[in-house]
């Protein structure tokens, strides 16, 4: 076998039940992190009873398994029975540039064309679910920082050894992090938006389609085709405080911890419950980043149904100001600065992602940044923090105050918080958008049922 094919993968037999959409038809693919952290950096792999065990290194999942097809056009999921374009090298002339991007309407117009000339030998390709193209992410990869200019020594959130990826275009004016990709899924609460996963930073955002005095955002885009019950959750409550997928296989907690907690002590209630052998079981994990996201009904928002973005049949506390937590997960966030190595992971909104937005300018010397990408407004936050992780700490001054609390990622976002610290050290957030920095999360308990 070349390359190519001797993946790491599973066994053949595993594989073949899965793209068949045999057990589960929603196979949760592993997000890839072999490395244990604490809240600052990479560490030894802890032990039962040490400080940050469990985590998402400590329970890997499958393993990726993709084949490249003789053609080398398309990548077949071995785990999830998924056939994917290689590329999103629309104008095809081998090249991935700005070029190659498509506005969400040209997007929705792309499969049809794929299925006109058969692409890959198949009439029958779609654009991805945001869980579809979610099942591709790998956070192996290192987050891009905004004033990163050079690309050859980062790490994407995609396995480039089957999947062709590039940066963002600075030649066109973009930013190393533009490398959003597009899906089929919009924001029930704001139909302007599109849920998208940006494979340079590792996030999912509710992305807008069009850009203040830019016109339409442009995207990256590949086609897929197979398993139409990938993403398709198929929940039980067996009546005893645990809810089982059976799309998935995982069992969940039906509550939620009921506080928030930082991440090395979300870790550590994990292992208390188990230790009290919580709802039967002694084998509870944090979930992992895709394990949780699998959880997300994107068809809801507490604009239009009243409730979080998540089945009815899972309780989830409120918080006192009315919004909904953010989750943790058992992932750490990678960045690629020396004091962010392992200073924040992974958490899903739920609820509404928010963010204290400034729709008519930043501060001095920031570059602003509208919902979804470069445009109007948002403060831009750089250099050293203060307090605990070191890397993370309050925006700058200056600038006009005019900061509004808006929903800017949306019911389903993927983001990431640092592991510790004070909350009150962000009063406006972090990030081109402000990001609402809460800390101390919420944690839903994960199990594998057939254990």
């Amino acid at each position: 076998m070349n390359a190519m094919t001797l993946t790491t993968t599973l066994s053949l037999g595993l594989a073949v039940a899965a793209a068949a959409g045999g057990e589960h038809p929603y196979t949760i693919v592993g997000t890839g992190q072999t490395k244990c952290y604490d809240d600052r950096g990479e560490i030894a792999p802890p032990r039962p009873g040490e400080r940050f065990f469990g985590q998402d290194a400590q329970h890997p999942g499958p393993k990726a398994s993709y084949t490249l097809s003789a053609d080398g056009l398309t990548v077949s999921d071995n785990n999830t029975g998924l056939t994917w374009q290689r590329s999103p090298d629309t104008n095809g002339d081998g090249v991935l540039n700005h070029r190659d991007k498509l506005t969400l309407a040209q997007a929705r117009e792309l499969p049809a064309k794929a299925n006109a000339v058969r692409f890959g030998g198949f009439n029958d390709w779609r654009l991805p679910t945001i869980k579809e193209l979610y099942s591709l992410i790998q956070f192996s990869g290192v987050d891009v920082q905004l004033d990163n200019t050079d690309t050859s020594k980062l790490t994407p959130f995609i396995d480039t050894r089957f999947f062709k990826f590039a940066y963002g275009d600075a030649s066109a004016g973009e930013r190393v992090i533009d490398s959003q990709w597009a899906t089929s899924t919009t924001y029930v609460a704001k139909p302007n938006q599109m849920f998208g996963v940006n494979f340079a930073d590792g996030r999912i955002k509710g992305y807008g389609t069009s850009m203040p005095g830019r016109g339409e955002k442009t995207f990256y885009v590949l086609c897929v085709r197979g398993n139409p019950a990938y993403g398709k959750n198929d929940f039980h409550d067996n009546g005893n405080g645990t809810v089982t997928d059976r799309a998935t296989g995982l069992m969940w907690s039906k509550a939620d911890s009921g506080k928030g907690m930082n991440w090395e002590a979300a870790l550590a209630w994990v292992q208390q419950r188990n230790a009290e052998k919580h709802l039967g079981h002694n084998d509870w994990r944090l979930p992992n980043a895709k394990e949780l996201q699998s959880l997300v009904d994107y068809t809801r928002a507490p604009a239009v149904t009243h409730s979080p973005a998540i089945d009815p049949v899972f309780q989830t506390t409120q918080l006192a100001d009315g919004e909904y937590p953010f989750f943790w997960t058992g992932t750490t966030h990678q960045g690629g600065q020396p004091d962010r190595q392992g200073g924040a992971a992974v958490y899903v909104a739920f609820g509404r992602a928010t963010g204290w937005m400034q729709p008519f300018g930043g501060p001095p010397g920031g570059r602003g940044q509208g919902p979804g990408g470069p445009g109007m407004g948002g403060p831009r936050f750089g250099g050293p923090g203060q307090g605990p992780p070191p890397g993370f700490g309050p925006p700058p001054s200056g600038g006009s105050g005019n900061y509004q609390l808006l929903d800017v990622h949306g019911a389903g976002a993927q983001r990431s918080d640092p592991k510790a610290g004070d909350p009150a050290a962000f009063p406006h957030g972090r990030g081109p958008q402000g990001d609402v920095i809460r800390i101390n999360n919420f944690v839903r308990c994960v199990r594998d049922a057939a254990n």
